[in-house]
């Protein structure tokens, strides 16, 4: 599983029989039924990942895709949640983060090793302590669907957008998010238990929110153009484009609902999470 991860990560494009050619190179005498049962228990799916971790509830309304074509030119614009496959040296656990399209800062994050939906809600009550985006995206997953997690949004008549079935670059901020994790700290760092991960993750959200560089924020963090676009538009943008939006642009499209202030203590500053306690206990 540990490599069926690493070479997914790298190749999403690559189904069973693929992986299982590349196992069997790397000297696994496996076939292809295997592979096909250890992917759909990671929830890995040629090109289009996560279909396991995304299953789609029958009697859940699916709402409309909202940001085709639509320009990301603020904080607080657009957010969006994913849940991705986090391995440990025995087993597996499931991360879940909600993230700000324009500054890539990560607002909330949850650990469960389970795919209920009440971590997803746990994470959601965190994020909207916050503030709120004017639109809320995920994908056509159950936890996502259900009447608990869209409730909670349009309650603060927040806008719900979700994927397309099978559109992986339709929550596209997420899948980036989801890649720096595991190339710069899951694969670097051998979790060995639950605790460990959750210990591990913690100090990665910090520096990725804090002290990581993003050259698409022209080499400034999330934090600190999240902060910018919570103190107004003055600095914000200065020579800062998103998805090729200039700043005038930017300027004339301000986003709505600016309900942050990070020069206020705040736990999101610090970004304080939690993990069930069964995690913590492990």
């Amino acid at each position: 599983m540990r490599l069926i991860d690493e070479q997914y990560t790298q190749m999403p494009f690559y189904g069973n029989r693929k992986m299982t050619q590349f196992l069997r190179l790397c000297g696994y005498p496996i076939n292809h039924k295997r592979i096909s049962r250890l992917m759909r228990l990671m929830g890995l799916e040629c090109v289009y990942p996560k279909p396991s971790l995304s299953r789609k509830h029958p009697e859940h309304r699916i709402y409309p895709y909202l940001l085709r074509g639509v320009a990301i030119t603020g904080c607080d614009q657009v957010w969006s949640t994913d849940i991705t496959y986090i391995r440990l040296k025995h087993g597996f656990l499931y991360l879940a983060a909600i993230i700000d399209w324009f500054s890539r800062f990560v607002i909330a994050w949850r650990l469960s090793n389970t795919l209920d939906v009440h971590f997803c809600l746990e994470m959601l009550q965190e994020a909207l302590s916050y503030g709120q985006p004017a639109i809320f995206n995920t994908d056509q997953g159950s936890q996502f669907t259900s009447n608990d997690f869209t409730g909670m949004l349009a309650d603060r008549h927040i806008d719900i957008s979700m994927d397309g079935r099978g559109r992986c670059f339709d929550n596209i901020f997420s899948e980036r998010l989801w890649r720096s994790v595991k190339y710069e700290e899951v694969y670097l760092n051998d979790y060995q238990t639950p605790h460990d991960a959750y210990l591990g993750l913690k100090r990665y959200f910090e520096l990725y929110n804090h002290k990581r560089l993003h050259q698409s924020l022209n080499y400034q963090t999330p934090a600190a153009v999240y902060k910018k676009g919570m103190d107004g538009f003055s600095e914000a943008w200065e020579g800062l484009s998103s998805d090729g939006i200039g700043k005038k642009e930017a300027q004339e499209n301000k986003s709505p609902r600016q309900t942050h202030r990070l020069d206020e203590p705040s736990p999101i500053y610090s970004l304080v999470s939690c993990t069930p306690a069964e995690l913590t206990s492990a």
